[in-house]
């Protein structure tokens, strides 16, 4: 079978999607996650489009051993310099510069002629070459592009040094049949594409991404591209879990493996949409809740007689355990820390204190603790920085009734450690609860998005809510969960306003350091 690498772009592409903004730690455990799920590359961000993208993707890199980091960056000499600066202690440091190809990107963006197009590709590529061995090049906007310039400027950036050439549907455009015909006559009309491997990325905005990366695969490519949860600018990107158990499953059509973990797949989903309050539709391949899910008579009756007249797919295959022990109140450290490294946690011990005693305080309110609610103690846990200067909900109370208005009292610990308290009232409790909030922090909080969903099942189960605010005009997004709806939304809200004074205080200490 012939072998197709697997290129992640879910913390840079993925992360580009409207209200996600993920901090360094939340890229590190996705980083590491993404390893073991068996990625052959992952782009960990564009260096040189902010520092923190910077500092994270310099991490990222010197921590990752099991694949190779890349980074994004444009046709200029700026951005290779910073990307080599944070990617040089890799384990195979690669780059991935882009340029337009199409002749409405040419003439209204770039405001090139097709000429300077392949100069400045040409040179930025052999420019690159001295400091990377391996190099993407990227045609952006390529299933819009003329053909012929295609195979023309192809074939210049190989013999300057490109060993993968991108051949990106970048406004999710094109069909099937039209991506497989742009591949097959690269293959056959570039004379050098014998040192270059074709890759695949595509946008879902016609609803096809999974597809067409199907297609280009079917038509020469040797590697996808693509997020998890199919996440990304609009209306997203490929799915890699959709094309990696499509492999799988379609061997018969499909002569194709990759290196992924399958059984990885759940862990990873579930990750990123915490992470990046993106939740996962019900009803979506591979990972949906409702996925394995069989509600007419006639699918029960077959699937409890033979699995696969209705699943062609298995819960285990994905990572999905029926049979996953429950923690309760008497359960111990040690059981605990095993379940914490069973669902993919390396907490030190600092970590694992605060979030045994986060479970224990659980165990308090609920009879069963699961895989899901365990999920969000650690996640939470493990993405929280312990240094960090933050405003910090003490008490809170909420007087609701048919005939009053609503009235929420907040005692918070400010940065300073000074406890403050003040009582507002709102339309709803949750209104109510915010306008005190905003009250009591220092500067100007607007409220941008609101979402509430459960953990796992039942009247008992955790609510997640996850916000997007902006401070003083600076964007962040919060999450919070607890049994209360009230107190989830009270912690979101404090979690996306601490996010932004972490953020001002790196940006302090870095000009400090300069």
């Amino acid at each position: 079978m012939a072998h197709v690498n697997v290129f992640d772009t879910t913390l840079r592409d993925g992360e580009q999607s409207a209200g996600v903004n993920l901090n360094r730690l939340e890229k590190i455990e996705i980083a590491k996650q993404l390893e073991r799920l068996g990625v052959d590359i992952m782009e960990a961000g564009f260096p040189a489009s902010s520092q923190a993208d910077f500092d994270a993707v310099k991490e990222i890199a010197d921590t990752v051993r099991g694949c190779s980091v890349t980074g994004l960056a444009r046709a200029n000499k700026r951005d290779i310099d910073i990307a080599w600066e944070a990617l040089k202690g890799g384990a195979e440091p690669r780059l991935h510069i882009f340029l337009a190809t199409s002749p409405i990107h040419m003439t209204h963006k770039l405001k090139k002629t097709p000429d300077e197009v392949v100069q400045t590709a040409v040179n930025m590529v052999a420019y690159a070459k001295e400091k990377f061995t391996h190099m993407q090049w990227s045609a952006e906007d390529a299933l819009r592009s003329d053909y012929d310039f295609l195979v023309h400027i192809i074939e210049k950036v190989i013999d300057a040094g490109a060993t993968v050439i991108n051949l990106p549907d970048t406004v999710g455009y094109t069909t099937p049949d039209e991506i497989g015909r742009l591949f097959r006559y690269v293959q056959e009309n570039v004379p050098n594409i014998d040192k270059a491997i074709l890759s695949t990325h595509n946008h879902d905005d016609l609803g096809m991404a999974v597809s067409n990366s199907l297609a280009a695969i079917e038509s020469g490519a040797r590697q996808i591209e693509g997020t998890i949860n199919g996440i990304g600018e609009r209306a997203g990107n490929a799915a890699l879990e959709e094309i990696g158990v499509a492999l799988t499953i379609r061997q018969d059509r499909y002569d194709y493996q990759t290196n992924l973990v399958l059984k990885e797949i759940k862990r990873t989903s579930d990750l990123v949409s915490r992470l990046t309050g993106m939740m996962v539709p019900g009803n979506k391949a591979v990972v949906g809740r409702n996925a394995f899910a069989h509600e007419s008579g006639i699918h029960q009756d077959g699937v409890l007689k033979e699995s696969s007249t209705y699943e062609i797919i298995t819960p285990a295959m994905v990572g999905i355990d029926s049979n996953r022990m429950v923690l309760g109140k008497h359960s111990g450290r040690h059981a605990f820390k095993q379940k914490a490294e069973s669902l993919g946690f390396e907490l030190n011990e600092s970590k694992l204190k605060e979030a045994f005693e986060s479970f224990k305080n659980l165990t308090g309110k609920k009879k069963e603790v699961t895989d899901d609610d365990l999920f969000a103690i650690l996640t939470d846990t493990q993405t929280e920085h312990e240094d960090q200067l933050k405003y910090e909900l003490k008490a809170f109370q909420v007087q609701y009734g048919s005939i009053t208005r609503p009235t929420a009292t907040i005692i918070l610990t400010r940065p300073d450690g000074k406890e403050v308290e003040k009582a507002n009232t709102g339309e709803g409790s949750v209104e109510a609860i915010y306008n005190t909030l905003d009250d009591l922090i220092d500067g100007d909080v607007h409220l941008q998005d609101y979402q509430l969903s459960s953990i796992g099942k039942g009247r008992d189960a955790l609510a997640e809510v996850h916000v997007q605010l902006t401070v003083d005009g600076m964007k962040a997004s919060g999450r919070g969960s607890a049994q209360d709806v009230l107190e989830a939304s009270a912690h979101a809200f404090l979690n996306a306003v601490n996010r932004t004074l972490y953020q001002s205080y790196r940006k302090a200490y870095q000009q400090v350091q300069v």
